[in-house]
């Protein structure tokens, strides 16, 4: 393990979860990706012994036809986040391999999606805490692929639109970080930042000598809105396309459930209400339909209590008139089971009692829940 690399500080906050397994300096495992630190004790011993090991192999620009490993997202995270910072990096510096390396990351993306989609979905609701800026990118993506398929678009479109995804907010990157920790109201220097970062992604990806009409008009729409409220032309209907719009609404449900340092996070039932209600003159009504479809009452990657009192995390959407299906971690009297049971929440004594939403998430090896190796 000769390329484990000491954590930085910052890197990891309390209450969220691990989003890599830490080692020591001897390459045994301290603490698994998915455990929740929650002291600042903890966190002091890890910046004092931990190491974690960054899966550093570059292929997000080269197609892998013949790898046929069983793709685990979850073990994927670390490289997807690694691959988003040093393509965007290339991007703004014009380097020339910036296209490759976003056509290369946009096929990652799509991969894991379309093998793993449960386990995909979920990441972006485990780590919903605090993301960072590459973390909230990196959902646009996900989200961005699987609403552009429920809502009908081609696998070429698709593609442009998740590629879009990823750079549009480029010209944020620099400040969003900051801007979310931020409990101040925005200044006006802040706003103008915002609001002309469509524009100057565009550009960066322009200097980059990237040529790409559809995506940068993606870009360039996505905070216009049907209604002529949004930015920066004030268009409207549909002289807004399809693509800018499902952006947009990625972009709208990942701030809904994500928790900021000047509000709360939204329950999956307020943030579903939400969605419903912007397909009344914001989005093609088939937009927000599609997201409410994907998600299901109940979308992977959330906690619940069940009828029996034990709380679990959802692993997997209805099937065929069974499920969600839930992985049980806690007991009915609160204790936490050494392993997991699967309960299919279509039976009577497993239903869904009500969500749990907890400040602190229980620990969990989110590898192991999915059933990977």
């Amino acid at each position: 393990m000769s390329n484990l690399v000491r954590i930085a500080p910052g890197a990891l906050v309390i209450g969220r979860p691990l989003p890599w397994t830490v080692f020591d300096a001897d390459g045994t495992v301290l603490l698994r990706q998915g455990y929740v630190i929650h002291s600042n004790m903890q966190l002091e011993q890890l910046f004092d012994r931990g190491l974690f090991h960054p899966r550093t192999i570059e292929r997000a620009h080269e197609d892998v036809p013949d790898d046929t490993r069983q793709l685990n997202p979850f073990a994927e995270y670390p490289t997807l986040l690694q691959t988003l910072e040093s393509t965007l990096k290339a991007i703004t510096a014009s380097d020339e391999s910036s296209l490759k390396r976003l056509l290369g990351l946009t096929r990652m993306i799509e991969r894991t999606c379309e093998e793993a989609p449960e386990a995909s979905l979920a990441l972006v609701h485990l780590y919903a805490i605090e993301p960072t800026i590459h973390e909230q990118i990196l959902f646009y993506g996900i989200l961005c692929h699987t609403i552009g398929q429920a809502f009908g678009l081609d696998r070429a479109r698709t593609s442009v639109l998740t590629s879009a995804a990823l750079v549009a907010n480029l010209a944020l990157v620099p400040v969003a970080n900051q801007l979310n920790a931020s409990r101040k109201i925005l200044s006006d220097e802040q706003r103008a930042v915002i609001r002309k970062h469509p524009q100057r992604s565009v550009q960066a990806l322009h200097d980059a000598g990237i040529r790409h009409k559809t995506m940068f008009e993606i870009i360039a729409q996505h905070h216009e809105q049907a209604d002529g409220s949004g930015y920066p032309k004030g268009l409207s209907g549909h002289g807004i396309r399809a693509e800018a719009e499902i952006l947009a609404m990625a972009e709208r449900y990942v701030a809904m459930i994500t928790k900021r340092a000047y509000r709360n996070r939204m329950n999956i039932t307020e943030a579903r209400k939400l969605i419903a209600n912007l397909a009344d003159g914001k989005f093609r009504p088939a937009i927000p339909r599609a997201l409410l479809g994907i998600l299901t009452d109940y979308p992977p990657g959330i906690l619940v209590r069940l009828v029996n009192n034990e709380v679990g995390v959802i692993a997997g959407r209805p099937v065929r008139h069974r499920g969600p299906f839930v992985k049980a971690i806690i007991g009915p009297r609160g204790n936490r089971y050494s392993g997991t049971f699967e309960r299919d929440c279509s039976e009577p004594e497993f239903g869904i009692l009500a969500l749990e939403q907890p400040e602190i998430m229980p620990s969990m090896d989110f590898s192991l829940l999915w059933g990977f190796r």
